[in-house]
């Protein structure tokens, strides 16, 4: 297929229930359905939104093995796959994958066609009895662009946008379980009291107000849009929304073009939607393109180069029980 001009998406935000699969993924069959009516092409949907996450962190070996799939032959790929057929959509959604003895949080994306490919979270943190992925997700999908992946913590650090960039993504899911955590960095996002959730039918600005802050939106202003400028890239920002276990999820849902202007984002105190047009001419020019062409690799080996200061993930969090 040659490359189109223009590309129709969308990015869900939604509450998922802990372990309940059939739900979730009739949640997400809602979405499929509902974006396939308005023209939509590829569909983002959050991390691990199928299985459920926060509450991960507490399940034994063996309720994690319970709870997870082998890819693509489990039911809920399956599902995808056939949600991707009936609604001509290109998807992506999450779960906990089993591959023989090993176990990884990974975003499943399904075509119309029946391909499909996984992304591996490459800083997976939420069990210890999970794995991290060791490989960068780019690959030439049917709708004529090159898509790439990255999982939540995956786009916090700057080299694994660079890099999937330049592995040719011309766009990047990014699928989070993200804001209102409770960050080791004291200016970095901050919980969100529950009872705000509890209490938003009857005060819903209040919760809207925190979303909107500096423990939601005004957190990944800091970086998000930079990664797609940056990089020359879009960015299909998806989210987790209201109350994960202990934590509450701040939505945000968003769409972000290639100069790191957002396109589309959600405001919504619930599940929701956003759908943005993207021009896929304006990479051809655009300033991150530009800054790519213009790199000095030969100068970048420290980058490479192991410090000691490395940090391992799982032990991190469950060492000192804090989340980064």
């Amino acid at each position: 297929m040659s490359r189109p001009s223009e590309l129709k998406v969308a990015s869900v935000q939604f509450c998922h229930k802990p372990g309940d699969k059939d739900y979730n993924l009739s949640v997400i069959e809602r979405y499929c359905q509902k974006a396939s009516e308005q023209g939509v092409q590829l569909l983002c949907f959050p991390e691990m939104c199928i299985t459920g996450y926060w509450h991960v962190r507490k399940l034994s070996r063996s309720e994690v093995v319970e709870l997870a799939e082998p890819v693509p032959d489990g039911p809920s790929t399956q599902v995808l796959t056939r949600f991707a057929e009936q609604y001509k959509l290109t998807i992506g959604a999450g779960l906990i994958e089993k591959d023989g003895s090993c176990l990884f949080n990974t975003q499943v994306i399904v075509e119309p066609s029946g391909n499909w490919i996984r992304h591996r979270k490459l800083h997976t943190f939420i069990s210890q009895h999970m794995s991290s992925g060791d490989s960068y997700t780019v690959f030439d999908s049917d709708l004529g662009v090159k898509l790439g992946v990255l999982t939540c913590w995956d786009n916090n650090l700057v080299e694994n946008a660079r890099v999937t960039a330049l592995l040719g993504a011309e766009i990047i899911l990014a699928p989070h379980q993200t804001g209102g955590c409770n960050s080791r960095s004291p200016r970095a996002m901050g919980l969100i009291d529950p009872e705000l959730w509890h209490n938003r039918e009857q005060d819903p600005e209040s919760l809207r107000h925190a979303f909107q802050g500096k423990k939601g939106r005004g957190w990944l202003m800091r970086w998000l849009p930079s990664r797609a400028h940056d990089n020359g890239v879009f960015y299909l920002f998806s989210n987790g929304v209201g109350l994960d276990d202990d934590e509450v999820r701040t939505g945000n849902a968003m769409i972000i073009d290639c100069y790191g202007e957002i396109l589309a984002e959600s405001s919504s105190i619930g599940d929701d939607m956003v759908v943005a047009c993207l021009d896929l001419t304006e990479q051809d020019v655009c300033t991150g393109q530009r800054w790519l062409k213009g790199r000095r690799p030969h100068m970048y080996k420290p980058i490479t180069e192991v410090t000691g200061n490395e940090l391992d993930p799982v032990r991190a969090r469950f060492g000192d029980n804090s989340r980064g």
